[in-house]
Formats: C-alpha cells, structure tokens, sequence
C-alpha cells in the first residue's frame, strides 16, 4: 500500500472515541511488509487536543493529496481505495512509457462492435448446442445401458 504514497498524515485526539479507523490504519503503515515497500514514505502523527474529527491524508507520489474522514471510513476502506488509485497510477505510467496517450479513450462507434467471440459463441450462434447437448445425453444413456461411468 505505501508504495504508491509518499505520505500520510494521521490526525486525531487520543480522548476521541472514534480514533479505531486511525489506530488500524497506523498499525497497518508500521507493518514491515508496508515499510519495506517504500521505505522513503513519510509516515506522520498528529495528535491533537482539540475536537477535530479523525482525518488520514495521503499523498500519492505524482503529489495528489486525499483527505479521508477517519471517523466514517474503516482502515481496510481507506487501504483499498489507496490500492486502486495506486493501480490506476502504475497502470497510467506503463502507457506514458510506452509512448501512448493518457487517458486511453476508446471511440463510441467501437463500444458498440461486435466481437467474433470464440467456439460457443459459434455453436450458440449456428443452433449447434440443442445437438451437442442431445449428443451429450446420448453419450450418457449409452454408458449407462453398458453400466460404464460417465
């Protein structure tokens, strides 16, 4: 998970009820298999002595920044958007790398082209399933009449 940020920020008041989100989210970042996938991410506390809500900010490593409300989303919430985004970047960069637009947008008119498909979609399209299958029936019948397992 770190390894698509270059920070996080934890915010929250250790009186606050509704810390759990944040002291998950905390362990989760100081797990070894975390650290060692970006061990220059920076990794900072705040505790706070105001009423502030819990908040968990990241910035991801091309610098865009998300605050999340710690007190309404769950830990493993905030790590599966922070894994998606992270897919999406690497995902964005292979194109950039192999020289290709970004976005990658896909014209209306080829959303709507058929695709060949493969075998059973052939079968399906020429009638041929209502044979095989009464083939396959027969197949299963003849085994039983000579008492062989099907």
């Amino acid at each position: 998970m770190l390894k698509f940020l270059s920070k996080v920020k934890i915010e929250f008041n250790a009186l606050d009820p509704r810390i759990a989100s944040c002291m998950e989210f905390l362990a989760q970042c100081n797990a070894r298999k975390a650290k060692e996938s970006n061990p220059a991410c920076q990794l900072q506390v705040k505790r706070r002595t105001d009423d502030h809500p819990p908040q968990i900010t990241v910035t991801f490593v091309n610098g865009v920044e998300e605050a999340f409300d710690a007190t309404s989303t769950p830990a493993q919430t905030i790590r599966t958007m922070i894994l998606e985004k992270g897919q999406m970047l690497e995902t964005e960069q292979m194109f950039r790398e192999a020289g290709e637009k970004w976005p990658v947008i896909i014209p209306e008119e080829e959303l709507h082209q058929s695709f060949p498909g493969t075998k059973v979609w052939a079968l399906f399209s020429s009638g041929l399933v209502p044979i095989v299958v009464l083939y396959i029936l027969l197949v299963e019948a003849f085994c039983r009449i000579i008492g062989m397992s099907w």
